[in-house]
């Protein structure tokens, strides 16, 4: 009689044990936060946030709506070129990131520059991040009416060219619904005040977060 109470008292405990242990295995799980995502922003000073806060700007802006679950790397510096851009790609990729917004092109058209120049370096970044199995959302931008109508229409095809070319996901204009509106801008009339990136980012916002599932699934 002794024997068997002490062993009902050991398999009451063995089943005890084994579910503490099931429910501490299931806490675990509920507690392991989603698989964090990296994203680059590759631009210029729309990207760097020139002239506003970080909170203001728009990886800060872009942050806010992606929430933690998402780390912004924010790669952008205010003044460069497609050519800049090249040239600091490889340090830039120093820690590999899920996926990339690439917006550059501004510069080189406010300046004037070649755009066969601008095509060949967007092409030479586009060709890494596919080697590197990094998806990209490129972003493209308008040109400046004052530069002439060969100009314009030459500059605004490399954008959509490239996308088809490389099948890549496709913004076609960073500064849509802003560039036109002065109370969206800042003084320079040429950069969004917090407002206008508040614009941006909920126009964009859709692309990124097919951008990010995307690289999810690879």
């Amino acid at each position: 009689m002794e024997s068997t109470v002490t062993m009902n008292k050991i398999l009451r405990d063995r089943l005890k044990s084994l579910a503490l242990a099931a429910a501490f295995a299931l806490a675990g799980v509920a507690a392991t936060p989603a698989a964090e995502q990296t994203l680059m922003l590759y631009g210029d000073s729309l990207m760097a946030g020139l002239g506003l806060s970080e909170q203001d700007g728009f990886a800060g802006r872009l942050q806010a709506e992606l929430g933690d679950e998402v780390t912004i790397v924010n790669a952008s510096v205010s003044g460069d070129t497609s050519a800049d851009g090249l040239a600091r790609l490889d340090w830039s990729l120093g820690e590999r990131p899920d996926a990339v917004v690439l917006e550059l092109g501004a510069n080189d058209m406010l300046q004037g520059l070649d755009v066969a120049a601008m095509r060949r370096n967007l092409t030479a970044m586009l060709e890494r991040f596919t080697a590197e199995n990094i998806p990209v959302l490129l972003v493209g931008m308008r040109a400046s009416p004052s530069l002439g109508s060969d100009y314009v229409q030459e500059y605004e095809a490399v954008f959509p060219e490239l996308a088809t070319q490389f099948d890549t996901a496709f913004y076609p204009f960073f500064l849509d619904g802003v560039v036109t509106d002065a109370t969206l801008n800042q003084a320079d009339g040429m950069h969004p005040n917090a407002a206008g990136v508040s614009r941006i980012v909920q126009s964009i916002l859709p692309s990124v977060s097919a951008l990010l599932k995307s690289a999810a699934g690879r």
